[in-house]
């Protein structure tokens, strides 16, 4: 086996592919409620599941993207309930985008996208590709915010949502680099060896984690870094006349 263990990411890698197949078939669909775009993601996501669940009953452990990556049966657990809470969400948002004018491929597409950076942090074991997975995650929920493009409230909401959310981060690449300064490492299992070996810089390490948290807390909307959740939530819920 290579280090690059590709059998261990195909869940994520499948998912990849059905959310491009999905943003190409949409471009040939002239349902306007969008059966085809629909039912072709709403079969990903069971698939995309039912591969989680398997490698979780498997119960082994695997290693990947040379060392990068980690297929363990928690982040795989967590993965299925999160395209089983994905699903769900599409079949309730579905007749309530419909009523809006709000049904388009794009909801289907960034939501595949959302959840390939949802899968992408529970199988990491290095810090940057937990970054890279919370944004692919949050530069789809700004899209998604502003899908209703016409609409004043919306774009406000998608542009203070994208400004703090790239502060966020600035403070999470900040951390980073100082606890990368700290330790020599990123990844996740050295860093904790050298932690509690109390071989790093305390002070430089502290610092690095109180920016990593920040980072982290501004992208979950966690108190006290909560003040812009308000004013996008109210324009990412379309104003029941329209």
């Amino acid at each position: 086996m290579n280090s690059f263990n590709w059998l261990a990411v195909y869940p994520e890698i499948i998912l990849l592919t059905m959310a491009c197949v999905v943003a190409l078939v949409d471009l040939w669909v002239t349902d306007p409620e969008r059966r085809p775009t629909y039912w072709l993601t709403q079969l990903t996501l069971v698939v995309v599941g039912a591969m989680h669940l398997a490698y979780f009953n498997a119960g082994e452990t695997q290693h990947a993207m040379q060392g990068m990556v980690v297929s363990d049966p928690m982040g795989h657990l967590l993965a299925f309930f999160a395209c089983i809470a994905t699903l769900v969400t599409l079949v309730y948002a579905r007749p309530y985008a419909a009523e809006r004018d709000l049904l388009k491929g794009e909801l289907f597409t960034l939501s595949l996208f959302s959840l390939l950076g949802i899968c992408v942090m529970l199988q990491a074991s290095n810090f940057l590709v937990i970054y890279l997975g919370l944004e692919l995650m949050s530069l789809s929920l700004y899209a998604l915010v502003a899908l209703r493009r016409d609409h004043v409230i919306s774009t406000e909401a998608a542009m203070k949502y994208f400004v703090l959310g790239a502060l966020a981060s600035g403070f999470l690449l900040y951390g980073l680099s100082m606890m990368y300064g700290a330790t020599g490492s990123l990844s996740i299992p050295e860093v904790l060896q050298v932690v509690t070996s109390g071989a790093p810089n305390k002070s430089v390490l502290v610092f690095g984690v109180v920016f990593i948290v920040a980072g982290l807390a501004f992208k979950l909307g966690a108190a006290p870094f909560h003040m812009w959740v308000p004013d996008v939530y109210q324009g990412a819920r379309p104003p029941s006349r329209c």
